[in-house]
């Protein structure tokens, strides 16, 4: 069997599969050990390089924030030879400053959800406690805040992402609060991928992508849901612009970045005990340790 590609993964929304240039596109269906991903996975090329993309919610944006199968959508762009992944993810701004259409290039995550179990690989036998104190890859993030300075956005140099559940957007009262500690943007969604990317050993940064004030700012109308589409679709042509710029500068593999070596002293139980079924499960993730 060929070796895979060295693959660059793009997670976002559906529009985002339109980008100019975008060739050789095919359509993949992925069956996991996790269940169902998001939608099937696009692979293709993009300004030189392999690229698999997921659609998030799915084609027509079909899944909530809550519903999204992050174990499987991680372990597809594994087994499709995924080495980096780059979310791009619309968020609410929680400061002045962060106006809607700007980028965030997040360093942090704050978890306000409930769903931590499913946002690990590990369990039935095996048990692995990966470091998460960065959770993000600053090389991959460095890379993005240049090429987002190239392609003159206005762009900020880290932050705080508030990973709320919703689907409803927040309280008057939580947003203040989030406000008042300093946070930087809330969304629903990345916390989940970064933990299973970690895991999987794929380097992975966020694009965050300034929809709305949330509901912190009075003196702002309240965010709607045509508010934040409006503004997704003109945030889809940045992020555009700013993928195919990076894209060619990430580094050609073997990937060699800290992240890619997240499991060498993170996996606790010895192999002997790892029972056969979660062995097999995890074997993409696993590989290099069997």
């Amino acid at each position: 069997m060929p070796p895979l590609p060295h693959r660059i993964g793009i997670i976002g929304g559906s529009g985002l599969y339109n980008i100019e240039g975008f060739e050789n596109q095919k359509w993949r269906t992925v069956k996991t050990p996790f269940g169902v991903a998001s939608d099937q996975l696009l692979t293709g090329t993009l300004a030189g390089r392999e690229v698999v993309f997921l659609p998030r919610h799915g084609r027509g944006h079909r899944i909530l924030p809550s519903e999204l199968n992050h174990r499987a959508n991680i372990w597809a762009m594994k087994k499709l030879g995924a080495q980096w992944i780059i979310s791009v993810s619309a968020v609410g701004s929680l400061q002045k400053k962060y106006k809607p259409c700007d980028i965030v290039l997040i360093d942090q995550f704050l978890d306000r959800t409930k769903q931590s179990a499913n946002h690990t690989f590990f369990g039935n036998g095996i048990v692995g406690h990966v470091a998460f104190a960065d959770p993000i890859c600053e090389e991959l993030r460095q890379l993005l805040l240049k090429s987002a300075r190239r392609k003159k956005v206005r762009v900020h140099n880290g932050g705080t992402y508030v990973n709320m559940e919703g689907p409803a957007f927040s309280t008057r009262a939580e947003s203040l609060t989030n406000h008042r500690l300093k946070y930087d943007v809330i969304g629903m969604t990345n916390l989940g991928e970064a933990k299973c990317a970690r895991e999987a050993e794929i380097a992975y940064a966020t694009m965050a992508m300034i929809t709305d004030y949330d509901c912190w700012k009075t003196d702002e109308a309240h965010v709607t849901v045509e508010m934040v589409i409006d503004n997704l679709n003109r945030n889809a042509a940045t992020a555009q612009a700013v993928l195919a710029e990076v894209l060619p500068r990430i580094p050609v593999a073997p990937a060699d970045w800290p992240c890619h070596a997240a499991l060498k002293n993170a996996i606790m139980t010895d192999r002997k005990y790892w029972p056969a079924k979660t062995k097999k499960a995890l074997e993409p993730i696993l590989k290099k340790y069997l």
